[in-house]
């Protein structure tokens, strides 16, 4: 692979985890928080999920204006409205106002999350795509990894505002990256053919099309089960088995290694067994490994490592199913690949804020009621896997 080819996928994670940085790193403060601006624990969670639901929606604008100005236009949007919220976010006097622009935050982290993968599939397609879609979700994983522990050490210094001090300063980063060293991947005679209408026309095409939608819902119950561990976690991990936010953060970031320390055998698995063969034994395991966990733990053996061990071997296989599913999802799609990428987001981000909801309702400081959430999501994506994937041709076509 060319020196292109990596410096491509750095940049793109780069501005694709600006928004997730703004989640990860700020999920050691959320006790701190509540206790700073005296809100309890399930209001605090609001914010969260504020964030969450604007993400998810916003992403069904920045596609067709990704399709329609270039990729790099709304980005500078995006990022722009990311800096500012965070700075509001940095001077919140009380929980209606961070969550307020928590709500923007995630309007502009929205166009980090859509606009990468359309680049992606502007430049390659198949296994190559698989593989810049795996290096891409490589440096993805520094939020994950990272922003926990970062975040920790600011708030040991400065206090959860200074959480999204740094936010802001990444976002800077990110624009000066957007500007110098990315290239414009949309051509404007494709742009010519997009507009308002198009656009219209390209979501009735895409959710009319079951091989897309099955790919896009089957990633997006992976991902949901991976954020019902990431809201619950802080309490569960800080509260109720004791971590101080150092350790959480180490407690956090060993399954983001996992998860995207596994994705980069996607392309090579992806070139000897296909991608779909691939994608329905990691969904598979990932069901199995989860389900085992949520039975285990129910009968009583809740410990902490016994959690961290199945957490860590099933968001492992869970990094195999996510770059497949959306490189599946989005090969048809090439014309209108930022729309597709915009619906795809915003179906993740919705399935995943449903659970959120869902899961967050039988929380009861224990780690069992998490436990169940991720494990139902997992069997879920096993379910719709086992009904679908190999009875639809078009499915099949793709490998």
């Amino acid at each position: 692979m060319t020196t292109s080819f990596f410096r491509t996928a750095l940049i793109l994670g780069l501005l694709s985890a600006i928004g997730p940085f703004a989640i990860d790193m700020y999920l050691p403060a959320l006790p701190s928080i509540g206790q700073d601006l005296g809100a309890e624990n399930h209001i605090v969670q609001l914010s969260l999920l504020a964030f969450f639901i604007s993400f998810a929606l916003s992403q069904l604008v920045y596609g067709p204006l990704s399709d329609m100005w270039g990729r790099k236009a709304p980005l500078y949007i995006g990022i722009g409205l990311f800096s500012v919220a965070s700075i509001g976010c940095a001077l919140a006097s009380d929980i209606e106002t961070l969550i307020a622009f928590r709500f923007l935050q995630g309007i502009g982290g929205a166009a980090g999350m859509v606009i990468p993968r359309a680049i992606v599939r502007d430049m390659h397609t198949g296994v190559q795509a698989a593989r810049l879609m795996s290096l891409l979700m490589l440096v993805f994983s520094i939020s994950p990894i990272l922003a926990p522990l970062t975040g920790s050490a600011v708030i040991e210094f400065y206090g959860w505002r200074g959480v999204f001090w740094a936010v802001m300063i990444a976002s800077f980063i990110g624009l000066i990256l957007l500007a110098t060293q990315l290239q414009e991947t949309r051509p404007k005679a494709h742009r010519a053919e997009s507009g308002l209408g198009s656009a219209m026309v390209a979501y009735g095409v895409l959710l009319r099309d079951k091989n897309f939608l099955t790919l896009t819902f089957i990633g997006g119950l992976g991902i949901s089960s991976f954020l019902v561990y990431l809201a619950n976690s802080p309490f569960v991990l800080i509260d109720h088995y004791g971590l101080t936010p150092t350790q959480y953060s180490f407690a956090f970031s060993i399954n983001a290694v996992s998860f995207f320390g596994v994705s980069q055998a996607t392309g090579w698995f992806g070139e000897r067994y296909g991608l779909v063969r691939v994608m329905r034994v990691a969904v598979t395991a990932f069901a199995v490994t989860m389900a085992t966990m949520a039975i285990v733990m129910s009968l009583g053996f809740n410990q902490l490592p016994v959690m961290a061990a199945f957490l860590f071997v099933g968001y492992g296989c869970l990094g195999l199913v996510i770059p497949t599913t959306a490189v599946l999802a989005l090969e048809d799609h090439g014309e209108i690949a930022g729309t597709a990428s915009s619906l795809m987001g915003t179906l993740h981000f919705v399935t995943a804020a449903v659970a959120m909801v869902v899961a967050s309702a039988f929380f009861d400081g224990t780690a069992v009621p998490m436990a169940m959430g991720i494990a139902l999501c997992a069997v879920g994506a096993l379910l719709l896997t086992q009904a679908t994937i190999g009875r639809r041709r078009a499915i099949a076509a793709a490998e």
